[in-house]
């Protein structure tokens, strides 16, 4: 009888274990477990600048979600929000702050959203790896090539002793975020730019310019120039006010020493979008500490992280 009152404490004793470690399970299930399964589609366009972030982002997601499809496309930021206000899209990625009068277009089509800073770039200025007369540049020499109405031809309109080489002109399209910002940053007010320059919404192409030609000179984020190290050429910038030349680096960026042209990238989350539980997932993993590897993986520098826990409380307030 005692025995038998023994085998039965211990069989409870096993099933007691054996379903806490089940319930222990269900607690730490993850993204791709039967209790959370998540499907559906997340639509993403924008930014060239902040597409490599968002498609490292994507890819690890789906790994781990694999029932969610998540498209991420090249636009442009001015293009991304067009989409974007029309309803099109999610998300939309941005390297600037978003325009009034594209949050007026938001706003007439009822489309709000959340604005959330996801990374700091560092806008680099690039030459052909083989040009051996130039290393650093100062804001007032990148004006007088880039302003509009420039006559600069040649490197020695630039600077006295540059040598007599064609100047050939790289930069993003006008729906670029990256060149609403430079060509502020740089020549004093949004649009006022030369037009006489290749541009690209796709910054692979403008690395293929630079690379091809020892007299270009172009700019794009900096994660395309770490991407393309082996190519190409970045130059140190000198603002002015006795800083000297800056190279942009991880530590001069995220310290925004590397000025004018260090500043935040973003993600616009649609807040209607945000009520399907696949586009809340992944706005809060792109937001995780867990995710945090992947920024730095693709090139780019993370914010202080007071800038993820704004956000993470900015998508969960209503």
């Amino acid at each position: 009888m005692h025995s038998s009152a023994a085998a039965r404490s211990a069989i409870i004793a096993v099933l007691t274990l054996v379903l806490a470690a089940c319930g222990g399970a269900q607690e730490q299930a993850g993204p791709g477990d039967a209790q959370t399964r998540l499907s559906g589609t997340v639509r993403i366009d924008g930014s060239s600048t902040v597409f490599p972030i968002s498609e490292a982002m994507a890819e690890e997601f789906q790994r781990l979600n694999p029932d969610v499809r998540i498209t991420v496309g090249i636009s442009g930021t001015g293009g991304g929000f067009k989409k974007f206000c029309a309803g099109e899209t999610d998300i939309s990625d941005a390297s600037r702050h978003i325009k009034e009068s594209e949050r007026a277009e938001c706003e007439k089509n009822g489309i709000a959203y959340k604005e959330l800073q996801v990374a700091i770039d560092g806008l680099s200025v690039v030459v052909n790896k083989q040009n051996d007369f130039v290393d650093c540049l100062t804001t007032a020499e990148l004006r007088k090539i880039w302003d509009a109405g420039s006559t600069v031809k040649s490197w020695k309109d630039v600077r006295p002793g540059f040598p007599d080489m064609e100047l050939k002109l790289y930069g993003p399209g006008t729906d670029s975020g990256t060149f609403d910002y430079f060509t502020e940053a740089i020549n004093g007010k949004e649009k006022q730019s030369r037009s006489d320059f290749t541009a690209s919404e796709d910054d692979n192409i403008l690395v293929q310019g630079v690379s091809g030609n020892r007299g270009a000179v172009g700019y794009f984020g900096f994660a395309y120039f770490v991407e393309n190290a082996d190519k190409l050429k970045v130059l140190k910038i000198d603002a002015g006010g006795g800083a000297g030349c800056v190279e942009p680096t991880p530590q001069t960026i995220e310290s925004y020493a590397y000025k004018p042209l260090a500043r935040p990238i973003f993600i616009y989350p649609r807040t209607e979008s945000l009520k399907r539980p696949e586009v809340m997932a992944f706005v809060k993993y792109y937001l995780s500490n867990e995710s945090r590897g992947l920024i730095s993986d693709v090139g780019y520098i993370a914010a202080p992280e007071k800038v993820y826990a704004d956000g993470l409380a900015a998508i969960s307030a209503p």
